[in-house]
Protein backbone atom coordinates (compact mmCIF):
# COMPACT_ATOMS: atom_id res chain seq x y z
CA UNK A 1 0.00 0.00 0.00
CA UNK A 2 1.25 3.48 -0.94
CA UNK A 3 1.88 6.60 1.28
CA UNK A 4 -0.74 8.75 -0.68
CA UNK A 5 -3.19 10.18 0.92
CA UNK A 6 -2.56 9.35 4.27
CA UNK A 7 -3.12 12.61 6.27
CA UNK A 8 -5.90 13.07 9.00
CA UNK A 9 -9.29 12.49 7.60
CA UNK A 10 -11.96 15.60 8.66
CA UNK A 11 -14.39 13.17 9.97
CA UNK A 12 -12.82 10.69 11.64
CA UNK A 13 -9.82 13.11 12.63
CA UNK A 14 -7.05 10.19 11.91
CA UNK A 15 -4.59 9.32 9.27
CA UNK A 16 -5.02 6.30 7.08
CA UNK A 17 -4.22 2.72 8.34
CA UNK A 18 -2.34 2.27 4.88
CA UNK A 19 -0.77 -1.03 6.48
CA UNK A 20 -4.98 -2.41 7.61
CA UNK A 21 -5.47 -1.49 3.95
CA UNK A 22 -2.60 -3.47 2.38
CA UNK A 23 -3.77 -6.41 4.53
CA UNK A 24 -7.18 -5.54 2.76
CA UNK A 25 -6.02 -5.50 -0.39
CA UNK A 26 -3.48 -8.77 -0.22
CA UNK A 27 -6.96 -11.08 1.13
CA UNK A 28 -9.32 -9.74 -1.51
CA UNK A 29 -7.26 -8.76 -4.37
CA UNK A 30 -7.21 -12.82 -4.88
CA UNK A 31 -11.18 -13.03 -3.81
CA UNK A 32 -12.88 -14.29 -6.77
CA UNK A 33 -15.70 -12.44 -5.66
CA UNK A 34 -13.70 -9.49 -6.92
CA UNK A 35 -13.03 -8.65 -10.90
CA UNK A 36 -10.90 -5.97 -9.66
CA UNK A 37 -9.42 -4.31 -6.26
CA UNK A 38 -7.38 -1.23 -7.00
CA UNK A 39 -5.30 0.71 -4.41
CA UNK A 40 -5.59 3.78 -4.04
CA UNK A 41 -7.34 5.07 -6.96
CA UNK A 42 -6.22 8.61 -8.28
CA UNK A 43 -9.87 9.66 -8.00
CA UNK A 44 -9.73 8.14 -4.88
CA UNK A 45 -6.73 7.99 -2.74
CA UNK A 46 -7.23 7.23 0.53
CA UNK A 47 -9.35 3.67 -0.06
CA UNK A 48 -10.02 0.26 -1.60
CA UNK A 49 -11.86 0.16 -4.55
CA UNK A 50 -13.29 -3.76 -4.62
CA UNK A 51 -15.68 -4.31 -8.05
CA UNK A 52 -17.73 -7.63 -7.72
CA UNK A 53 -17.85 -9.71 -10.38
CA UNK A 54 -20.63 -9.43 -12.71
CA UNK A 55 -21.39 -13.03 -12.35
CA UNK A 56 -23.08 -12.45 -8.82
CA UNK A 57 -25.45 -10.07 -10.39
CA UNK A 58 -28.36 -10.28 -13.21
CA UNK A 59 -28.00 -8.43 -16.26
CA UNK A 60 -29.52 -5.19 -15.02
CA UNK A 61 -26.67 -4.37 -12.31
CA UNK A 62 -24.56 -2.75 -14.16
CA UNK A 63 -21.58 -2.37 -11.76
CA UNK A 64 -21.56 -3.26 -7.97
CA UNK A 65 -18.04 -2.40 -5.99
CA UNK A 66 -17.30 -1.83 -2.02
CA UNK A 67 -15.03 0.91 -1.22
CA UNK A 68 -13.43 0.32 1.84
CA UNK A 69 -11.79 3.29 4.37
CA UNK A 70 -9.52 2.15 7.21
CA UNK A 71 -8.27 4.45 9.61
CA UNK A 72 -4.89 3.98 12.55
CA UNK A 73 -8.09 5.15 15.33
CA UNK A 74 -9.99 1.96 14.24
CA UNK A 75 -12.71 3.92 12.45
CA UNK A 76 -13.99 2.83 9.20
CA UNK A 77 -16.09 4.01 6.01
CA UNK A 78 -17.45 0.79 3.81
CA UNK A 79 -19.46 2.03 1.35
CA UNK A 80 -21.23 -0.47 -1.37
CA UNK A 81 -22.63 0.67 -4.12
CA UNK A 82 -24.81 -0.88 -7.22
CA UNK A 83 -25.45 0.86 -10.41
CA UNK A 84 -28.55 -0.76 -12.09
CA UNK A 85 -30.06 0.55 -15.69
CA UNK A 86 -32.97 2.12 -13.93
CA UNK A 87 -30.66 3.93 -10.92
CA UNK A 88 -28.18 3.18 -7.86
CA UNK A 89 -28.40 0.96 -4.20
CA UNK A 90 -26.37 2.34 -1.72
CA UNK A 91 -25.59 1.57 1.74
CA UNK A 92 -22.91 2.57 4.25
CA UNK A 93 -21.23 1.01 7.16
CA UNK A 94 -19.29 3.74 9.68
CA UNK A 95 -17.60 4.23 12.71
CA UNK A 96 -16.30 7.26 13.16
CA UNK A 97 -17.33 10.65 15.25
CA UNK A 98 -20.50 12.71 13.72
CA UNK A 99 -22.39 15.37 14.69
CA UNK A 100 -26.17 12.89 13.54
CA UNK A 101 -25.45 9.83 14.81
CA UNK A 102 -23.62 7.77 17.23
CA UNK A 103 -20.17 6.15 16.41
CA UNK A 104 -21.06 3.14 14.91
CA UNK A 105 -23.81 2.93 12.50
CA UNK A 106 -25.27 2.10 9.03
CA UNK A 107 -26.39 3.92 6.41
CA UNK A 108 -29.46 1.61 4.86
CA UNK A 109 -29.83 0.89 1.04
CA UNK A 110 -31.41 1.80 -1.42
CA UNK A 111 -30.09 5.23 -0.33
CA UNK A 112 -27.99 5.36 2.35
CA UNK A 113 -29.69 8.20 4.47
CA UNK A 114 -28.15 10.97 6.74
CA UNK A 115 -29.13 10.33 9.38
CA UNK A 116 -28.02 6.98 9.72
CA UNK A 117 -29.10 4.01 11.78
CA UNK A 118 -27.03 3.40 14.85
CA UNK A 119 -25.58 0.20 15.46
CA UNK A 120 -22.70 -1.44 17.01
CA UNK A 121 -19.74 -3.02 14.82
CA UNK A 122 -17.28 -5.61 15.98
CA UNK A 123 -14.45 -4.55 17.94
CA UNK A 124 -12.14 -6.67 15.98
CA UNK A 125 -11.53 -5.19 12.17
CA UNK A 126 -11.26 -8.82 10.64
CA UNK A 127 -14.79 -9.56 12.03
CA UNK A 128 -16.49 -5.98 10.85
CA UNK A 129 -15.17 -6.62 7.26
CA UNK A 130 -16.48 -10.12 7.73
CA UNK A 131 -19.80 -8.64 8.28
CA UNK A 132 -20.41 -6.71 5.36
CA UNK A 133 -18.92 -9.23 3.23
CA UNK A 134 -21.58 -11.30 4.23
CA UNK A 135 -24.40 -8.90 4.09
CA UNK A 136 -23.45 -7.95 0.72
CA UNK A 137 -23.31 -11.70 -0.05
CA UNK A 138 -27.18 -12.09 1.05
CA UNK A 139 -28.18 -9.29 -1.00
CA UNK A 140 -26.42 -10.93 -4.19
CA UNK A 141 -28.53 -14.15 -2.99
CA UNK A 142 -31.19 -12.03 -2.87
CA UNK A 143 -31.63 -11.11 -6.78
CA UNK A 144 -31.62 -14.74 -7.27
CA UNK A 145 -34.27 -15.85 -5.03
CA UNK A 146 -37.04 -13.25 -5.95
CA UNK A 147 -36.99 -14.93 -9.61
Amino acid sequence: MTAGGDGPDPSSGAPLDADRLGVIYDRLSTDERFAAVEEQPAYAPERLVCRYSSRFYPESVREARLEIVWYDNGDFTLHYHEEHEDGTFDHRWDRHPSDHNERDHVHPGPDAPTPAEDTSHPADWRDALADVLAEIEDRQRSFWEQK
